[in-house]
């Protein structure tokens, strides 16, 4: 069994100025506003969830980027509300967004 039910991983990498990444979309920000909502709903923790950051995920195309493990479900997100949907959806009722999915 998995020390955490689901383990989200988000690119927050930085390539210089003249290459675009995740962390030029935000994604920096949207980590903290993610882990910070996951806390506040009672979701984090052992056998629950754990948010995190990662370096470059290789999709820098279709940035930002998170992967949900064990699911293995790949999101692109923009905002907030990406979030909220994301956290509501599929970390509290299983059910993955389509419209963000990669």
């Amino acid at each position: 069994m998995s020390f955490f039910d689901k383990h989200v991983f988000i690119c927050c990498n930085q390539r210089d100025a003249c290459q675009d990444c995740c962390n030029n979309h935000g994604s920096s920000e949207l980590l903290g506003y993610m882990k910070d909502k996951v806390k506040a709903l009672g979701l984090a923790g052992e056998g629950k969830i754990r948010v995190n950051k990662a370096g470059c995920l290789g999709r820098c195309d279709d940035g930002p980027v998170m992967v949900v493990y064990p699911e293995e479900t790949w999101y692109t997100f923009v905002d907030k509300d990406d979030i909220d949907e994301i956290v509501r959806e599929h970390m509290v009722h299983g059910r993955v967004v389509e419209r963000l999915k990669l």
